[in-house]
């Protein structure tokens, strides 16, 4: 291999919001991430409402004026 033109390969750590943290080897440093295979539905076994950027508030608030008429 060519010496100075790869990426440093290093030891780092990556972070979900759930608070799970694994360590492995990659060219970039401390990595966050959302949703792990910790707290993934499909994983755990369990239904979970995963929010991306405020999707389900957003629904909520433009069918609102639907469900209020129905009554």
């Amino acid at each position: 291999m060519k010496e100075g033109i790869h990426p440093e390969y290093k030891e780092t750590t990556i972070k979900c919001a759930c608070g799970n943290e694994v360590k492995v080897g990659s060219t970039r440093s401390d990595i966050t991430v959302e949703i792990c295979s910790q707290c993934h539905p499909f994983y755990t076994g369990k239904q979970k409402l995963v929010d991306s950027a405020g999707r389900i508030e957003r629904f909520r608030r433009k069918y609102a004026k639907f469900q209020n008429n129905d009554k």
